[in-house]
């Protein structure tokens, strides 16, 4: 048997008190981590729904609406307000842009748009 400790008493509880620190760092991290993750579940857990519909808002006076997108698009800038379906539809019928990614106008089962005027450089 591998015998690497020292033979005096005074070394001996000496290693058995710096281990036992050692063992309370060790536990006192644990019950940090532990208390991170379940306040990280606790608020992954409260956040609200994401809404099923949103406009992203442009800038300027009113900030005026300037595209409808789907609930959970990652397509959309960071100026937005949810909508309810009705206003998502009613947006969409007044000329607010559909976002092309998540398509709210396929979703919304809206078939005719009003038409856009194409991007300038685009026309041949």
């Amino acid at each position: 048997m591998l015998d690497d400790l020292p033979p005096d008493l005074g070394r001996l509880h000496a290693l058995r008190v710096r281990h036992a620190m050692w063992l309370q760092r060790i536990d006192d991290k644990i019950a940090t981590v532990q208390q991170r993750e379940a306040e990280q579940e606790r608020g992954r857990q409260r956040r609200p729904a994401e809404p099923a519909w949103f406009v992203e808002l442009g800038i300027g006076d009113g900030r005026p609406p300037i595209e409808v997108h789907a609930g959970g698009c990652y397509a959309a800038g960071k100026r937005r307000r949810p909508v309810n379906r009705d206003e998502a539809r009613r947006l969409l019928a007044t000329g607010v842009q559909a976002c092309s990614h998540c398509q709210p106008d396929t979703a919304l089962d809206i078939l005719d748009l009003p038409t856009r005027p194409a991007l300038a450089g685009t026309a041949h």
